[in-house]
């Protein structure tokens, strides 16, 4: 078979999902979050944990977009559902780091002191993974074009395309390991009052993003209600 129809459609696919998965995602978006929540622990730890979680990404994007739709069919779920669910979760979140304090110095040292290795890893998937960083929406989004990836019988053209997908959530991964693990230089310049403000306009903003989530997803059901 001729190889220009399959770089055809691994470069279709990259762009494909890189367009519709990363501004969702927008890693920029959560570094603020991610530099308040990981205040008590060392460069060390933070650069290990901005790695686990750009993995957590492209592991819940590739397995959204691989077999997504499959398991949602399988447990009689609709994306609707997903976003209203995981749309309460993230405005929850947002709602807690909106409200609040800011960190002392002698919380921050008992921060440290409380944080372990296992703590770090756990915290590695659930909040920073799911939902601040991958969230309802982006996983609504790759199990979308993961299901428009399928060419039908035509299986070389297929693996191209998800050979093409895959390599746009390693990319994305990456993207957001090198924000987080860079975050706290990026916004050094704001100093310590401009990140707190910051911050809660961040916080703010995803308490917005959780709202509309959740909006999309109840208006989808009350249209299906309707027909």
């Amino acid at each position: 078979m001729d190889i220009a129809p399959l770089a055809a459609s691994f470069g279709k696919a990259f762009l494909f999902v890189l367009a519709a998965v990363l501004p969702i995602l927008n890693p920029p978006a959560s570094a603020p979050v991610f530099v308040d929540l990981t205040r008590g622990l060392d460069r060390g730890s933070r650069a290990g944990l901005a790695r686990r979680i750009g993995l957590n990404v492209v592991l819940m994007l590739a397995g959204a977009m691989l077999v997504g739709s499959y398991v949602l069919d399988f447990f009689g779920v609709s994306l609707p559902i997903v976003r209203v669910s995981g749309g309460l979760i993230v405005a929850t979140t947002a709602w807690g780091l909106l409200h609040a304090q800011h960190l002392t110095s002698e919380n921050k040292a008992r921060m440290a002191q409380s944080l372990t290795a296992d703590n770090v890893r756990i915290q590695g998937f659930y909040p920073m993974t799911f939902p601040l960083t991958c969230g309802p929406g982006s996983i609504a989004a790759a199990i979308t074009v993961g299901a428009s990836l399928h060419e039908g019988s035509n299986l070389p053209v297929s693996l191209a395309s998800f050979s093409g997908g895959l390599a746009a959530t390693a990319l994305t991964g990456l993207l957001v390991t090198l924000t987080y693990r860079y975050a706290g230089r990026l916004l050094r310049p704001l100093g310590e009052v401009g990140l707190v403000v910051f911050l809660r306009l961040s916080a703010f903003i995803l308490l917005c993003v959780g709202v509309q989530i959740m909006w999309t997803g109840v208006t989808e059901l009350v249209r299906g209600l309707a027909a």
